[in-house]
């Protein structure tokens, strides 16, 4: 064997043995491994402050729909159902005042006992609606003890809490009387001060000539002192 030979098969021949330097620490080099980031939590804490802020708007958004939504809802019922009306005179004392506005709907109406209604009578003694309450309807028979004050329908004698004055004034009314079919018997709850179908002024009404039903008090008349007693705002029953 020559020199030469030797040199090449010898493991530490320059140029086999590092022929690609840094192997070895590669190799017995640790693999590096990624950590993920953790977003550390926020520190800050929500402003109550704000919170309450948005609170007290959105309940005054609500409050605010239901206002627009009542002021809608009375402006149709006052366009498609009903109409205000003043009353002049004290003949429905205690119930209703001079002055008093009071609400008044014919939508779907048929007159019932006690209820209180507006009318124009045909009689020209009268250039203004009258307020009347409706003490008998059509096929009832009325009859008055004027002794008593008391009114009977039909044979029976009915409650009457809201009149301010006994029934003792005859005016033309001759017993019994039988409402015909159409006509209503009205007195006022003044009867100390009412002319009504006592009276053959006013006598029985016919339905046609009814404005419609009184459904509440809406501005309080104004009593002697000039004050309005708001108490009485409402309805009539």
């Amino acid at each position: 064997m020559n020199e030469h030979e030797s040199e090449f098969n010898s493991p530490q021949a320059e140029g086999f043995v590092n022929s690609k330097p840094g192997n070895d620490e590669a190799d017995n080099a640790e693999p590096q491994i990624e950590e993920p980031e953790i977003e550390e939590p926020d520190s800050e804490e929500p402003d109550v402050s704000d919170n309450k802020t948005a609170r007290v708007r959105m309940e005054l958004y609500d409050w605010l729909q239901c206002v627009v939504t009542a002021i809608i809802c009375g402006v149709l019922i006052f366009v498609l159902a009903g109409r205000t009306i003043g009353v002049d005179g004290r003949s429905m004392l205690k119930t209703l005042q001079h002055n008093d506005r009071v609400v008044i709907s014919n939508l779907f109406y048929t007159p019932g006992n006690g209820d209180i209604v507006v009318f124009q009578s045909p009689s020209e003694q009268f250039a203004f609606p009258l307020v009347k309450r409706v003490i008998a309807i059509a096929g009832q028979t009325v009859s008055i003890d004027f002794d008593t004050g008391s009114v009977f329908i039909d044979g029976v004698m009915i409650d009457e809490p809201y009149i301010s004055s006994m029934t003792t004034n005859r005016h033309d009314f001759h017993e019994p009387v039988t409402v015909p079919g159409g006509y209503v018997f009205v007195m006022g709850d003044n009867r100390g001060s009412s002319t009504d179908s006592r009276d053959n002024v006013v006598g029985l009404v016919d339905t046609r000539y009814i404005l419609g039903k009184v459904l509440f008090i809406l501005i309080p008349g104004m009593d002697e002192s000039g004050e309005r007693d708001w108490s009485r705002f409402g309805a009539t029953d």
